[in-house]
């Protein structure tokens, strides 16, 4: 119980400052949605966003786990997530494309690898949805490991329209990978066991399903 209520109670704490910069950002005042980012991020993992950016994450983890109770890492790096969200968007509002794509990626990432390891956790609602930072980053050319983690992640939960399009991306950009091909081909006859109605509210009718299988090579 104790445990339980000291999560709450921080995710109620940051929870609070989210969305105190969620307002600031939407308002255009992107100078003080910065200063308390840097803040947050000097609290939680001990340096600032751009260098939270460019760290793996393994080694965001282990700063995660530095300081504090280790039971609450999975919340502190959902809070990780979101902060490099915001903190993307006010790069990019400022015209710095490059770094804020590095914090979506970096926010992607983290979250598809939370989720795959654990689809039944109720997300705080501060956390940004996947596909907020797919979309974030649309003509943006991913790393074939994130592609492949969305690929996996859309497929669980029905977006069947959104993981092939993931699967496109892999297969454009490996289009001799022998068991790319061959995962791509059972990812297919998966969904054509699904009944019509699934399939459609997926986003991708059956007919599609058999054209996708068939445009494979044999």
């Amino acid at each position: 119980m104790i445990r339980r209520d000291y999560i709450l109670r921080m995710i109620e704490e940051w929870g609070a400052m989210l969305r105190r910069t969620r307002k600031q950002i939407d308002a255009g005042d992107h100078p003080a949605a910065g200063e308390e980012l840097d803040k947050a991020f000097l609290e939680l993992v001990g340096t600032g966003a751009e260098a939270v950016s460019r760290l793996s994450e393994t080694e965001l983890l282990a700063r995660l786990t530095m300081e504090g109770p280790t039971h609450v890492v999975r919340e502190k790096a959902l809070i990780l997530v979101a902060l490099l969200q915001q903190a993307g968007e006010i790069h990019a509002a400022a015209g710095r494309e490059a770094q804020g794509q590095e914090c979506w990626e970096k926010a992607l990432d983290m979250l598809l690898t939370l989720q795959l390891q654990d689809a039944d956790f109720e997300l705080p609602e501060f956390v940004p949805k996947i596909d907020l930072l797919r979309d974030q980053l649309t003509g943006v050319e991913l790393p074939l490991q994130t592609l492949a983690a969305l690929w996996r992640h859309y497929e669980r939960i029905g977006a069947y329209g959104r993981a092939e399009d993931a699967l496109a991306e892999l297969l454009e950009a490996e289009p001799e990978n022998a068991a790319l091909i061959v995962e791509a081909k059972a990812f297919y006859q998966r969904l054509l066991r699904q009944s019509n109605s699934t399939l459609e509210a997926g986003n991708l009718p059956r007919p599609e399903v058999e054209a996708g299988l068939a445009g494979l090579p044999q």
